[in-house]
């Protein structure tokens, strides 16, 4: 079993787990019941986050945002958790490292559901705006739209259907350009 799994994931598909492990775009696997606890992280998510599988497996991927506001965010996730006609969300958040670093998220989250659509996990991709390029937000959504694009038929495979696609960003550098304001609010906020 990797590093990245919990004991308590053991129905998550070996093949989907496998492959997940292997992108370069932080992801996390959450269960659909109860409060939502994470089940699995990949490197990528390690490596942003600096939390380790055995620091977040088993609780609520919230635990990122400690004390930050989110209002906007918070209210857009949880219509995406409430409204079962809702394939994906997609929104920055204010998340904070292990080491306390705050960074602007760009939070994609979809569902994957089994037999007769019944939601089984929340799939999650992380990416840092807060001091990224235009350019390079491009190259995670391509890299995202990729991921999704082969999870699919492994997930498929399975018997887990992945709801949604990714939804464009319209302008890559308004959304870097606003994270940088959030994060820039945040920093004075903390530091002053």
């Amino acid at each position: 079993m990797s590093d990245n799994r919990s004991s308590d994931v053991s129905d998550l598909p070996r093949p989907l787990a496998d492959y997940l492990d292997a992108s370069r775009v932080a992801l996390a696997i959450a269960s659909a019941d109860g409060d939502n606890p994470l089940l699995y992280v990949n490197p990528a998510f390690c490596a942003l986050t600096g939390y380790r599988p055995d620091d977040v497996v088993g609780q609520n991927c919230r635990m990122l945002q400690r004390d930050a506001d989110n209002a906007e965010a918070k209210a857009r996730i949880h219509e995406f958790l409430s409204r079962d006609r809702q394939p994906n969300v997609r929104t920055t958040i204010i998340n904070f490292r292990k080491d306390g670093t705050p960074f602007v998220n760009l939070l994609y989250m979809s569902r994957l559901s089994g037999a007769g659509r019944t939601m089984r996990y929340i799939f999650a991709s992380q990416f840092d705006v807060s001091r990224s390029q235009p350019d390079k937000l491009a190259d995670y959504d391509a890299e995202l739209s990729a991921t999704l694009g082969k999870l699919a038929p492994i997930a498929g495979d399975a018997g887990i259907i992945l709801e949604g696609t990714l939804m464009a960003i319209a302008n890559s550098a308004a959304t870097i350009a606003q994270a940088k304001l959030t994060l820039a609010d945040l920093e004075a906020v903390t530091h002053g």
